[in-house]
């Protein structure tokens, strides 16, 4: 094995063979991220596997797959979207309940998939807290809904967390819905009888103003309609008779309309057929046509080109070493920064206080209604007359707020820029942690000098002119946004590593990084940028113009502020960033960094528009 391979290949390219063949497609591509896993037409996206491929991670990989190729077999999206509910409420029962029939029904085929199954959903469930949950109204309908339609299923007993959600609603489930269920069985292989079934149930659990209207009575209202529209005649003798003639009669406009449609079908084989001929008739020096150009690499420019993104890297921290090597790591970092962590936690408390200030909750006085404000019954008492004040709570400004620090992992942020990097993302993770705003870490180099295997397959290739991007690219994810501080902290001692800083190409790092923050659930998204210059890839600008790199992150950089969906904010270490963000404040030193990101995130949680606006107006800390 040599030094690059990874050791989690194997079970990688074995596990997805068995997904296809369990999807009954060769067509499905499959990859593995840290992102969540799901499935988007004939693309399946599993998690990641780290190249010590625990336990634990491979039984996730190997559920996820087992659940995703089995929808893929099993679900038909027409039927889905006919019987799909219009409320909320309602549509989540019934997604859930078609997903545990589609497990299900490869469970019956497919024994073997019970188990990676079983082991997916105990990772969900142990995830999400299930077992802690103890009021009924804590825990998901719709999760305990599908964990009662795999449990009758299958007859497999869940695992703990998951059990204990069913064992909440039981009870309610068995009640109101109990004879619906009894037909779960017979309905179980046809999506369409099971999607009635699960409307039923829905109904039956008290959701039924949800179900809009019923797919299945459109066409017999149309015939009503019809038939009302007519003078009734006078009753025939034979009723059966006129049946059987109105049966054939429908039965002959089938078979009719079936005529027309093998007709029209064959017409458009010939067709096909003679444009075949023609193709092939084709006089020599015409050009076929030429297949669809494949989609562009960058969403900012169609432009960016990528000479391959085969040996590109997206990988968590704790895959690039050793957890024994982090802690070691993570102590030198402490060490080396002991000095500013007293001038960094101040700055820290003073942001925690401007952000908790926001988050309390202020009240209404003297309302006509509302609760009664005991404060004021002294007036009351020295004056009966004075009415009763009553004061209501008013609903705090602060959104639902998730912060990603995107850090440069450069060569030249090496030695003292990089420490005071880590060292302040690292508090300002535990400060707006504290403050129930969550926080990602980012960062982004390449996993090589000089080009690494892309520009050795591009040399390989012939040197064709302006290749493109030219270097393998390293995304690093030092903490995921809904990770706790606690579990990930030795992960940013991972930037004391010797031979891990390289190159850097800001531009597909910052539409990683917006790609990432656009898939959060959070009400507002910022993204902030820490550098200490412009993009520099020595193979990529060697073999394409001098501005290439510079000017694709110029166009993310003005597609992220022209979209409005992430606010981006830039610090500059020792360059000046203010040309090619908006938003941006450059320091001249690095222990100028911990004020500068303090400030910078203090003053947009500021109610105050004019503090706000004289924040846009900084483009320079000295």
């Amino acid at each position: 094995m040599t030094r690059n391979d990874n050791p989690a290949d194997p079970f990688k390219k074995a596990l997805s063979e068995a997904a296809r063949t369990m999807a009954d497609t060769q067509e499905l591509n499959i990859t593995y991220s840290v992102d969540p896993p799901g499935l988007s037409g004939d693309t399946m996206r599993l998690p990641q596997v780290s190249r010590r491929m625990t336990r634990d991670e491979v039984m996730l990989a190997r559920g996820t797959a087992d659940t995703l190729a089995l929808r893929h077999r099993y679900h038909d999206t027409p039927t889905h979207t006919r019987y799909l509910p219009q409320g909320q409420m309602a549509r989540d029962l019934y997604q859930a309940m078609e997903e545990a029939r589609c497990e299900a029904v490869g469970a019956r085929h497919m024994p073997g998939t019970s188990k990676n199954i079983d082991a997916r959903i105990a990772h969900e469930a142990a995830r999400k807290g299930y077992a802690q949950i103890r009021d009924r109204q804590d825990a998901p309908l719709a999760v305990a809904a599908s964990y009662m339609i795999r449990h009758l299923a299958t007859g497999r007993d869940l695992p703990e967390g998951a059990a204990h959600v069913l064992d909440l609603w039981r009870g309610f489930i068995e009640e109101r819905a109990g004879g619906t269920l009894e037909t779960l069985d017979d309905v179980l292989g046809d999506q369409a009888a099971f999607a009635r079934l699960a409307r039923k149930m829905i109904e039956d659990l008290g959701y039924g103003d949800q179900l809009g209207d019923d797919p299945d009575d459109q066409g017999d209202e149309d015939e009503g309609s019809e038939d009302d529209s007519d003078d009734a005649p006078e009753e025939p003798e034979n009723p059966d008779s006129q049946g059987q003639d109105e049966d054939s009669d429908e039965d002959s406009e089938d078979e009719n309309a079936a005529q027309d449609s093998a007709q029209a079908d064959v017409a458009l084989d010939q067709d096909a057929d003679e444009e075949m001929s023609d193709q092939t008739e084709m006089p020599e020096g015409e050009a076929p046509l030429e297949p669809p150009a494949p989609p562009p690499h960058s969403d900012a420019s169609a432009d960016y080109k990528v000479f391959t993104t085969d040996h590109d890297e997206e990988v968590r921290a704790e895959d690039l070493a050793e957890p024994a090597e982090l802690e070691r790591l993570r102590a030198y970092l402490d060490q080396q920064l002991e000095p500013l962590k007293g001038a960094v936690s101040r700055l820290a408390n003073k942001l925690q206080r401007r952000l908790q200030a926001q988050q309390n909750r202020s009240w209404l006085f003297d309302l006509e209604e509302g609760i009664l404000d005991a404060g004021r019954l002294a007036r009351v008492v020295a004056n009966p007359t004075t009415p009763l004040s009553f004061k209501q709570e008013k609903d705090t400004e602060f959104r639902d707020t998730v912060v990603t620090l995107l850090l440069d992992n450069s060569g030249s942020m090496r030695g003292r820029p990089i420490s005071i990097a880590a060292i302040c993302a690292d508090v300002l993770a535990r400060t707006l942690e504290r403050c129930n705003v969550k926080v990602e870490i980012l960062g982004f180099t390449t996993r090589a000098w000089k080009g690494g295997q892309s520009r050795e397959r591009w040399l390989q290739a012939g040197r064709s002119l302006q290749p493109g991007r030219l270097n393998d690219l390293r995304h690093i994810i030092y903490k995921q946004a809904d990770a706790p501080w606690r579990r990930v902290r030795p992960n940013l001692g991972l930037m004391m590593k010797e031979g891990l800083l390289k190159e850097n190409i800001d531009g597909e790092a910052l539409e990683w990084a917006h790609r990432r923050m656009l898939a959060r659930p959070e009400a507002r998204r910022i993204l902030m940028v820490i550098s200490d210059g412009a993009p520099v890839d020595d193979s990529t600008l060697s073999v394409n113009p001098a501005n290439y790199l510079e000017k694709h992150l110029r166009d993310v950089i003005a597609m992220v502020e022209r979209r409005k969906m992430v606010e981006l904010l830039a610090i500059g270490i020792g360059h000046d960033v203010t040309r090619y963000y908006e938003r941006a404040v450059t320091i001249t030193d690095v222990e100028q960094l911990a004020g500068a990101m303090t400030e910078q995130l203090a003053a947009l949680f500021d109610k105050d528009p004019r503090a706000r606006a004289r924040f846009a107006g900084i483009k320079r800390a000295m």
